[in-house]
């Protein structure tokens, strides 16, 4: 099996990495992904564009190529251009955060999976919710760092992929979007539709006292704020049981989400 890994993170990004040591045991593994960080830039493709592909090595030594371009030029040159086949799955991730609902059309990490799908290869798009609550740890020294504990999303995908070896994709899913969290209660699994919304999303402006910090952080040199605003967001608090937020969030548990691309609506014969 021939597996191309890409994320929107950045090659260089802890997650990568990480992903390629869950299935490299599996498959013939390729890494090709963003140069520098590319979180909420949906499916943005630079067409018509110059790019720039560089090779470079990830924190053990294995070959990768970094691309400056988005995680969807990420995947269509690695499959275009890098791989002498067309790969067998891509991989997308491990993100950095969590990437649920119907909000996952914004993620880079979900529709660098798009993307691949699009290109006739099924996909899987991974993401580690870190729970700041206890995902932020002390050094011997006092200082404050993150975190990221793969472990179980590791091994959810490595046995995810591994069953799609021995079983195949299954029909009419195009692919797949897991989401693990780092606070889990439960090991197992679950099955889930997308919720509604991830992000309740308001906007504000230099007048709001409550969030001036953040309105403020950081401003470039001589800017001025009074023409300024800000779109920020807050994390959902309820959703749907059997969705992906439930299964999250809730039952803090992995959730595994099959999905189609094709959008469509068939049936308006009653409209």
């Amino acid at each position: 099996m021939k597996i191309l890994i890409s994320n929107d993170d950045g090659v260089f990004a802890p997650g990568i990495l990480a992903a390629k040591q869950a299935v490299e045991d599996l498959a013939d593994v390729t890494v090709v992904a963003p140069d520098r960080n590319n979180s909420s830039v949906g499916r943005r493709i630079s067409l018509f564009q110059h790019l720039k592909i560089s090779s470079c090595e990830l924190e053990d030594e294995s070959p990768a190529y970094s691309v400056s371009g988005s995680p969807a030029d990420a995947v269509i040159v690695g499959v275009d251009y890098v791989m002498d086949e067309k790969p067998d799955l891509v991989i997308t991730g491990i993100n950095k955060g969590v990437n649920i609902s119907c909000d996952i059309t914004s993620s880079g990490t979900v529709c660098a999976a798009f993307e691949a799908v699009s290109l006739g290869i099924p996909a899987i798009a991974v993401s580690l919710f870190i729970d700041p609550k206890t995902s932020y740890k002390q050094d011997e020294n006092g200082e404050w760092y993150l975190d990221y504990d793969f472990t179980l999303t590791k091994k959810v995908l490595h046995d995810l992929v591994l069953k799609i070896i021995n079983d195949g994709f299954p029909e009419g899913v195009d692919l797949f979007n897991l989401n693990v969290p780092s606070n889990y209660e439960s090991e197992d699994v679950k099955i889930t539709g997308l919720s509604h919304k991830m992000l309740d999303k308001h906007v504000i402006d230099n007048d709001n006292e409550e969030k001036a910090d953040l309105f403020n952080y950081p401003l470039d040199e001589n800017q001025d704020s009074d023409d300024l605003i800000m779109i920020t967001s807050n994390l959902v608090q309820e959703y749907e049981k059997d969705s992906d937020g439930y299964a999250l969030f809730v039952e803090k548990r992995p959730s595994l989400t099959p999905l189609i691309v094709n959008m469509t609506y068939k049936d308006l014969n009653d409209w």
